[in-house]
């Protein structure tokens, strides 16, 4: 006993500890249903009941991981998600928390609690550090208790929560990410190609950049065979009736070029000569964050860019389009082993990971935190998403492998489970003591009711896809733990991009309510 005692009061054995017998508890399986990563919680509550604790400068450790990966996965789309779909997901995070801010006044009404206790409930129940902060400057100490009740829940009950959810709204995920994928693709169409015989003689004799192609059809010409020769394009090459050119582009942009040239043939355009079309990879820093314009690959490389795919996702170049690290270009030329060269094309390079931009980024974080409301989670969110959208600073990359990616995250938030998990397992049972199940049922209200509203609303109102829907709860709940738990359920980002969608907003909301509150 004397030697289990000794090895647990090591911080480190404690904690692979608890993350060995957490991976063998998450992969057993009850009607489909599996806690995953998230056993980790679970099983730190109980070590930490028996007198189990872990360094905080782990959760700390695992905190900033987790959140910096998850801003520069999430940064491109991101923004583009802010654009598209901010306005939803800010409606709903602030439904969500002036939800929970009634459930605050309402309890205090009907069972005459004191405010104080009642906002350390609010900033419990959302996990909220920088909520609590605000509760106990304008509350005292009196916050602290509540945060100390409902903060356990907070945790499980979000976990829970989101775990059950896709059961419980009899949703299926696969289908999910399929509604994810088609609503992707109408964002970003894709792209074919077609070859077109020239037959408007209105178009004799004119080059490309005078009939404006590009941006009368959204589409780009790849290829020209002329009296048997084939060439790569520029925007002063010269179309002919007879000629006979490879247009890639969307549906829409193909059928407008064949309106503009001409009819649609079946008839190849053969590669002659040097001429070549390959996939080449970005991994040289210096044409990072560079238009195709910049580039200008027609004039030096007698070779053009026709689609530009990343993430996945087929995009079509246009001159003021931005190449980003990890790009993969499809291009048509005659100096291929130039343009490779320029690009880097290296795939041991793209899979390296950079320690200096993790650190850097980190950092930056840290201290944007440490000198604002946002606290060390929002700072280093927000610094990853717009270090990722930024790509590049002199020679430093603010990108990462997918590979690293997905290990740092996973040791992340493995190391902030586990720390959380055993600081509520410590006080749990003690809070029940002390304070009776009253405080803690009223706590548990506060982070049920508001994502019920949330999740009646987005479904009913919204249409909300569910992968959104569930980053955006965790968001909008401001619950690390939450995303934690639904990212093995995908390989989708769409929860991740909801998630950096929702907090950052949930996050100012939530001090707003505790200042009204005080107000109150």
């Amino acid at each position: 006993m004397d030697i289990i005692q000794s090895f647990s009061s090591e911080g480190y054995f404690a904690l692979f500890l608890i993350i060995a017998i957490s991976y063998i508890i998450g992969k057993f399986k009850i009607k489909g249903v599996s806690l995953d990563v998230s056993a980790v919680v679970f099983v730190a509550l109980i070590f930490g009941h028996f007198g189990i604790s872990l360094p905080k400068i782990i959760q700390d450790i695992g905190l900033v991981l987790f959140i910096f990966t998850i801003g520069i996965q999430a940064g491109p789309g991101f923004f583009d998600s802010l654009k598209k779909h901010g306005i939803r997901l800010a409606s709903l995070s602030a439904i969500l928390i002036l939800t929970a801010g009634l459930t605050v006044v309402a309890a205090h009404f009907i069972f005459d609690l004191d405010m104080g206790i009642l906002v350390g409930l609010l900033a419990g129940a959302l996990t909220s550090t920088p909520g609590l902060a605000s509760a106990t400057d304008q509350f005292g100490e009196i916050s602290s208790i509540g945060y100390g009740i409902a903060y356990p829940f907070g945790v499980i009950g979000v976990v829970l929560f989101l775990r059950l959810l896709p059961k419980i709204s009899k949703t299926n995920l696969t289908k999910a990410e399929k509604e994810w994928d088609e609503l992707s693709t109408v964002e970003y169409p894709l792209l074919s190609h077609n070859n077109l015989i020239v037959t408007n003689t209105n178009l004799e004799g004119k080059s490309i950049s005078q009939l404006h192609f590009r941006q009368i059809t959204g589409a780009n010409i790849s290829r020209v065979m002329h009296k048997n020769e084939t060439f790569t394009p520029s925007p002063n090459t010269l179309l002919h009736v007879g000629d006979i050119v490879r247009v890639v582009g969307t549906d829409d942009a193909l059928s407008k070029s064949q309106l503009l040239l001409g009819k649609t043939t079946d008839k190849e355009i053969p590669l002659t000569g040097k001429y070549e079309v390959q996939g080449v990879l970005v991994t040289n820093k210096e044409v990072v964050n560079k238009t195709l314009a910049e580039l200008n690959l027609q004039t030096s490389y007698d070779a053009t860019i026709t689609r530009i795919r990343r993430s996945g996702i087929d995009i079509t170049p246009s001159p003021q389009a931005r190449i980003r690290f990890g790009d993969k270009l499809i291009i048509a030329g005659s100096n291929m082993k130039q343009v490779q060269k320029l690009f880097g094309n290296d795939d041991k390079r793209l899979s390296d990971t950079d320690i200096l931009p993790i650190a850097l980024g980190i950092v930056l974080g840290v201290i944007i935190g440490k000198f604002t409301f946002l606290g060390l989670t929002g700072g280093v969110l927000i610094i990853a998403l717009l270090l990722s959208k930024l790509g590049k600073t002199g020679p430093v990359l603010w990108t990462m492998s997918g590979s690293a990616n997905v290990l740092l995250r996973e040791i992340g938030l493995i190391f902030f489970l586990a720390v959380v998990g055993t600081n509520a397992g410590a006080t749990l049972v003690d809070t029940f003591m002390q304070y009776g199940y009253m405080l803690f049922l009223i706590g548990a209200l506060i982070t049920l009711v508001p994502m019920i509203v949330m999740t009646i609303v987005a479904k009913r109102v919204y249409k909300t896809n569910l992968l959104t829907l569930l980053g955006g709860l965790a968001g909008a709940m401001t619950s690390t733990p939450g995303l934690a738990a639904i990212s093995p359920l995908t390989k989708s980002n769409a929860p991740q991009i909801a998630y950096a969608t929702a907090y950052p907003i949930a996050m100012v909301l939530l001090v707003v309510v505790m200042k009204l509150l005080y107000l109150f």
